[in-house]
């Protein structure tokens, strides 16, 4: 990142360094150091605003602060947020359902039909490179807007389509428009919600992201049995334009610039609801574009997306495209069948996202508590093991069962996906939330990286599923998951534990 200016912060007020802080201040200077530094004014303003000093991190003096943000407003900010986010991963699904009725329509393979879905996951991974850069500059708020409002277009533009390539088009163009809520949402969690929230609401964001996959083609599945599955498009994009209208009239701005020194004038978080100009003067260069791909030699942030995108990739992606490619052809099924399918999915992510979010915050406040201190992040990561061992075991029923199943379908596969997404979810959540914390100051580009090493890795998995399944078989498939789930996440999560503390000093 291009150099900033020593007066000039985002998020927690420290002064930045080139290419390394974009939202914070650096991890030692807080919390105690400020507290004791604060103004009288600024501490009876703060004990006024949340009833406790005891803040990570300290907020300014000014109500334009997202941390001095009223409850219903950063809630309201999040649901946008996690519901964008949603549509974002909803959109590259939502054809799944349909693949039967789209490769007749088109004259094209099952499996070429498929990578219609791969080309948007590709897409999605590369494409907030391009835009974290803009968001720091502009503020996250005009870039969502943008993303709607194109992102519709595109919608349109594959509702409109009658050929495979043109189709193709649309939908990578849909897909760079709409990616950036599944991305930079990191940094506005950590712009917005204190420390002690903020696994509960990354988690929250991770969710949706999550169920966004399989929640499309199990609404949509009803949709293109009863008509053309071309209303897909039509629904998207009408979506589009509606969360553009809410966004609009009562979405806010989170990205917050701290000037040290400076006078404290207490401003208004709705002054700028119709007003949109550049946040942060600091100059643009090339670097901005490709700072986040710097984490890769970061092994806080690189163990674990790779960790995260190997669990993503056989807790999520496998089972949400084999079950459309495989089903209606083993079984026999509709697009509504195969669509009831994800249902399995969906209640794993919510059950796990209990443990990855709401109960990894208590696991932390409770190490504290016993400690009397603040716990090292590696602490966080026991939990991830847990979703690890679901997401196997997971993965091996629903491939062991599937293989037995013959023609006659029942409910044992998706139980076996269902226990496979409980455990994705526990891992997306825990690996994310340790990554943020780790650079909490960088967490657009944290959020980035990690969504750029998982979207790669996920648009890969499609091209050799059918050939792994074919040459191995479905036991032995389940076996390679094993492998590659212990030698990417699991073993270098415990060299993570060990040495993860001086690795991120």
């Amino acid at each position: 990142m291009g150099k900033v200016d020593s007066n000039s912060q985002h998020v927690e007020g420290a002064p930045s360094s080139p290419g390394v802080m974009e939202a914070g201040k650096q991890e030692a200077f807080y919390v105690e150091d400020r507290v004791a530094h604060l103004s009288e004014e600024h501490r009876q303003y703060l004990l006024a605003r949340h009833g406790t000093l005891d803040l990570d991190p300290i907020p300014d003096m000014n109500d334009a602060d997202p941390y001095n943000w009223p409850q219903w407003r950063k809630n309201l900010n999040l649901t946008f947020l996690v519901f964008h986010a949603m549509i974002g991963l909803s959109t590259a699904s939502g054809i799944q359902s349909a693949f039967t009725n789209i490769s007749a329509d088109l004259g094209v393979s099952m499996q070429r039909t498929s990578y219609l879905v791969s080309l948007f996951i590709a897409v999605l991974g590369g494409a907030p490179l391009f835009w974290r850069p803009l968001a720091n500059r502009y503020g996250r708020r005009p870039i969502f807007l943008i993303s709607l409002i194109c992102a519709m277009v595109g919608n349109i533009g594959c509702a409109e389509s009658h050929s495979y390539a043109t189709m193709g088009l649309c939908r990578a163009i849909t897909a760079f428009f709409i990616s950036p809520a599944a991305a930079i949402g990191s940094a506005v969690v950590a712009e917005t919600f204190f420390k002690r929230d903020r696994a509960r609401c990354m988690g929250v964001w991770t969710l949706m992201v999550t169920i966004g996959v399989p929640v499309a083609p199990f609404l949509f599945g009803f949709l293109a049995l009863r008509q053309s599955y071309r209303w897909i498009y039509w629904i998207l994009a009408i979506t589009n334009a509606v969360q553009f209208i809410l966004y609009l009239f009562l979405g806010s701005e989170s990205l917050y610039i701290r000037e040290e020194g400076a006078p404290k004038q207490v401003t208004s978080a709705k002054e700028g609801l119709f007003k949109f100009r550049r946040i942060d003067p600091t100059p643009l260069r090339l670097w901005d574009f490709i700072q986040p791909l710097s984490y890769a030699v970061k092994p806080c942030v690189m163990i674990p997306a790779a960790g995260y995108a190997m669990i993503f990739l056989w807790g999520s992606i496998m089972l949400t495209i084999e079950i459309p490619q495989i089903f209606p052809e083993q079984f026999g099924f509709n697009t509504q069948q195969v669509g009831l399918q994800f249902l399995g999915v969906i209640l794993g992510s919510v059950i796990g996202e209990q443990i990855g979010g709401l109960i990894s915050d208590r696991w932390m406040l409770a190490r504290q508590k016993s400690k009397g201190e603040r716990p090292e992040h590696e602490y966080r990561l026991w939990l991830g093991y847990i979703g690890h061992a679901l997401t196997i075991c997971g993965v091996v029923v629903f491939a062991v069962q599937i293989g037995k199943a013959g023609d006659t379908w029942n409910i044992t596969p998706i139980v076996g996906a269902a226990i496979a997404a409980g455990g994705n979810q526990i891992v997306t959540t825990i690996n994310i939330t340790y990554a943020v914390d780790c650079y909490r100051s960088d967490a657009a580009s944290v959020g980035v990286f990690i969504t750029f090493v998982r979207q790669i890795w996920g648009f890969i998995g499609p091209f050799w599923f059918p050939q792994l399944f074919e040459v191995a078989g479905w036991g032995g498939g389940a076996g390679v998951a094993t492998a590659m789930i212990v030698a990417v996440t699991i073993i270098p999560t415990i060299l993570l534990q060990w040495r993860g503390s001086h690795w991120r000093n």
